[in-house]
């Protein structure tokens, strides 16, 4: 007769103390007796484990801390697992959070040739590009590099109509040390199709003092064109005037201050009636150790780029969105290594 499950077996016939029966011992299967041969062998408290079942009710046997006694024994999961799960979901949604909380207009660097990916601090920027040292789009390299006559960075010649004057030349410096080291450009970043970069900034307004006094330190240098950014006879690997084209002064080709920053870089500045200190247009030149007053400039326009349903923020979605597939990617890692095999899942299943 099968003995009841509660019963518990007494002692086996023959000589010999009891065995003891704990809360941590092994129970009979149903419908063993105390001499029947499915009767589990004594096991120490140190080495037992409650027994498993599953979802059809059939037993899968007994497992202690060292081995598994079935290929298909369930898998328990354990706090500790929980805990490195956690902290990995939540390392994995850490760049999706920053990304969701950064304005995509401030504070970056444009995708083109010389530019850093990120701004950030540098040692030590040269001469002019050095009030951008605190927080710079470009390096100390880049920056020694763009007071040369004729450097690396594009193999332009500013003496394309004879020497220029140093008052002259020192605008062109510093236009160079705004665009290649400035992280406050992006309410003006649009993408561009070249070969040597993939976006450009375009209607800077820049400060009304800035450009009236680089055009006036150069009204009596020497160019042959209007458009620097095209046009030139590159024959020689740098920049020269194209056939035909003659030298004369600024002040020719170029009549009036606004003339001169708008078109020189094809659009890249817009004339701005606003003066410096204004907090509505964006300075070549300032005093770092009164702060940049750019940054403002660029939330200001950053916040009405943002409201205006004219305009769009199209290169810099474009930023998160390539940002976003490595966050995911992460997260997809984090989960693969920590959830169980599909073998260790009880009934093969979740």
């Amino acid at each position: 007769m099968p003995a009841h499950p509660g019963y518990q077996p007494g002692p086996p016939p023959g000589p010999g103390p009891a065995p003891r029966i704990g809360p941590g011992s092994p129970q009979p299967l149903p419908g063993a007796g105390p001499d029947s041969p499915g009767l589990q062998p004594q096991i120490s408290p140190a080495q037992a484990a409650p027994a498993v079942w599953n979802r059809q009710g059939q037993h899968r046997g007994w497992t202690d801390r060292g081995q598994i006694s079935h290929s298909t024994a369930s898998h328990q999961p354990v706090p500790g697992m929980a805990v490195a799960l956690a902290v990995a979901l939540a390392v994995a949604l850490v760049p999706l959070a920053a990304e969701a909380g950064k304005d995509p207009l401030l504070n970056i660097c444009m995708d083109a040739k010389h530019h850093k990916s990120q701004p950030g601090p540098e040692g030590k920027l040269y001469e002019q590009c050095s009030p951008w040292k605190d927080n710079a789009c470009c390096t100390a390299n880049t920056s020694l590099e763009a007071h040369k006559d004729q450097s690396y960075l594009y193999n332009f010649n500013w003496n394309h109509c004879g020497v220029m004057p140093p008052k002259c030349k020192r605008h062109f410096i510093q236009d160079t040390c705004l665009y290649e080291c400035s992280p406050n450009l992006g309410p003006w970043i649009e993408q561009a199709d070249s070969s040597w970069r993939r976006e450009r900034i375009l209607h800077v307004p820049l400060c009304r003092e800035d450009c009236e006094q680089w055009w006036q330190d150069c009204k009596d240098a020497l160019t042959c064109k209007e458009n620097w950014h095209q046009g030139w006879n590159w024959a020689t690997g740098t920049n020269r005037c194209p056939w035909g084209s003659a030298c004369r002064p600024f002040r020719q080709v170029f009549p009036r201050a606004r003339d001169l920053c708008e078109k020189i870089w094809s659009g890249s500045f817009s004339y701005s009636p606003e003066p410096r200190g204004s907090g509505r247009c964006i300075q070549m030149w300032f005093d770092p150790a009164q702060g940049n007053p750019n940054v403002a400039v660029a939330e200001y326009y950053a916040w009405r780029r943002r409201s205006s349903p004219a305009h769009t923020a199209a290169p810099q979605s474009d930023r998160a969105a390539r940002a976003l597939p490595r966050a995911l990617l992460l997260l997809l890692l984090a989960l693969a290594l920590l959830l169980p095999p599909e073998g260790l899942r009880p009934g093969g299943s979740l």
